[in-house]
């Protein structure tokens, strides 16, 4: 091919000069002209790779199969490491709503600002004397946005009460929350789900994400299935079995006929299903704001603990505390919230960011300052100019997706992957991921197993993939590809097509 570049020209004066000057036909003189054509073509390919500017075909396929326009699509995919111009930019700079694919801002934004081996820190005060099994004072316990402080870690932390000699507590348990000062909401106002659990709103003091799980287990001999709640509530009943039913599993929790409209009274007025085997349904408790002390109480006399005073909310004293809770690692959390999209847990972290006194790095949130949504926007907002782009920044809201109102591009996104890829903290992201047909929300997908690394997003009108895809040819690329339409949902099998298409390396032809 280097050869055939050389000699094109005298190829072309020679051509012209046989036409001139021999009986050389007109039809003769085009088919010559036309493979000249297609050798340059050729050439022009092998010296400069192609730039898909179109979708592919199969994708504008699966499009049309499910009724939306590719002009609601936005799609970029380009080499990880930014060596080579995009391979497909489609609709690149539209914003749009990229749902919990969002979520990579805010991971990764932590990982660099605080680092993958950071703690939350729960301190825990014994505000007394300790006598004779009797702490002579309050238990306080202060949240600092620990975003998994679930039932098994809260038990723990009230085990090490009972392990400094506590059996009953003559004063108050009361509850520093004053970390973050995030405004009242209702758990319905997004999607009029109130009891879904994603729609559990940030504390810094979150226990079990407000929820409880009712677990069915059936008993064929008795011709019952048998109700557990946990964590128990104080204060709370519910029924402890429920009767048998023969039919199919389907859509057993419709069959259960619950009700919990009466935060004090849960009801089931209707049957399980024997064939579900045990199932686990999480709820969000109706009654967020009576949760915590609902949870902790129930929770300190189910170990057999005695309290004579209430669960309130307080201030932490001045003092050294008596001890601390860690939680996991920061590394260990943003698995969590990118491989399941955990919505409230994506909110602490981006609240955690949004402290005031808690400068980048820092081993601990500070003890004062309350982090409120506007903080950790300018938090984020400051971050991207600092590390992304000075001057293109996104939309930012609450940090999880769960939100109409955030806005960013599929360009915007592939750079903010790119900039990942080349930091010291890419593996972490990568590894936090949704395996392709193998784990997290990305178990069930149609595109090749294991093909790539890809954080999902699903809301009403908007679906998204947006990540690192592993080619045959050994390459890595990113992908984002984000959907805005009424028929989003639908659209999944084309976005599948994409990262297919990428996996085969057509783009490289």
């Amino acid at each position: 091919m280097a050869r055939l570049s050389v000699r094109r020209p005298s190829l072309g004066i020679a051509m012209r000069r046989s036409a001139h000057n021999s009986s050389m036909t007109t039809t003769t003189f085009k088919r010559l002209s036309t493979l000249v054509l297609l050798c340059t073509a050729t050439w022009v390919s092998a010296a400069t790779p192609a730039q898909v500017q179109v979708l592919p075909t199969e994708v504008s396929a699966a499009l049309t199969r499910a009724h939306v326009p590719a002009q609601a699509l936005s799609a970029w995919v380009q080499a990880a490491d930014g060596q080579a111009p995009a391979r497909l930019s489609h609709r690149a700079d539209a914003p749009m709503n990229p749902a919990s694919v969002m979520k990579l801002v805010t991971t990764y934004a932590a990982l660099d600002v605080l680092g993958p081996a950071f703690v939350w820190h729960t301190p825990v005060w014994l505000d007394g004397p300790v006598e004779n099994g009797v702490l002579k004072g309050n238990l306080v316990i202060q949240g600092q946005g620990d975003p998994k402080l679930v039932q098994e870690r809260l038990w723990l932390l009230l085990r090490r009460v009972q392990g400094l000699g506590v059996q009953r507590i003559a004063g108050h348990i009361v509850l520093d929350r004053q970390a973050f000062a995030v405004p009242a909401s209702d758990p319905g106002d997004f999607d009029g789900e109130p009891l879904r659990p994603y729609n559990a709103a940030p504390d810094a003091l979150l226990l079990n994400f407000k929820s409880i799980l009712l677990t069915f287990t059936p008993d064929a001999t008795a011709g019952i299935a048998r109700v557990q709640m946990d964590p128990p509530l104080a204060g709370v009943q519910w029924p402890t079995q429920i009767p048998l039913s023969s039919t199919p599993c389907g859509n057993y929790r419709a069959a259960l006929g619950a009700d919990f409209a009466d935060p004090q009274h849960i009801r089931l007025a209707g049957s399980y299903p024997a064939a579900c085997g045990e199932k686990v349904w999480p709820v969000a408790y109706a009654d967020p704001a009576s949760y915590n002390a609902r949870a902790l109480e129930g929770l300190w006399r189910s170990m057999g603990g005695q309290l004579d005073g209430k669960v309130v909310d307080g201030t932490a004293p001045a003092t050294a505390p008596s001890f601390e809770m860690l939680s996991p690692t920061l590394m260990e959390l943003v698995r969590d919230i990118n491989k399941f999209s955990n919505n409230v847990m994506a909110q602490q972290l981006f609240l955690t960011l949004g402290r005031p006194d808690a400068p980048p790095n820092q081993a601990q949130p500070a003890s004062t300052g309350a982090a409120t949504p506007a903080t950790s926007r300018a938090a984020l907002h400051q971050w991207w100019q600092r590390r992304i782009s000075a001057s293109n920044v996104p939309a930012i809201d609450n940090g999880s997706g769960l939100s109409r109102q955030t806005r960013i591009s599929a360009a915007q996104l592939g750079l903010l992957l790119q900039t990942a890829y080349a930091s010291p903290w890419m593996p972490e992201l990568m590894s936090s991921l949704p395996i392709v047909g193998v784990d997290g929300t990305l178990k069930r997908s149609q595109a090749g197993v294991g093909s790539a690394h890809l954080k999902t997003g699903s809301l009403r009108e908007v679906t998204a993939l947006a990540g690192y895809v592993h080619a045959a040819s050994g390459k890595r690329y990113v992908l984002v590809a984000i959907v805005n339409h009424p028929n989003a949902a639908a659209a999944r099998p084309a976005l599948d097509a994409l990262v297919n298409w990428v996996v085969r390396d057509n783009l490289q032809h």
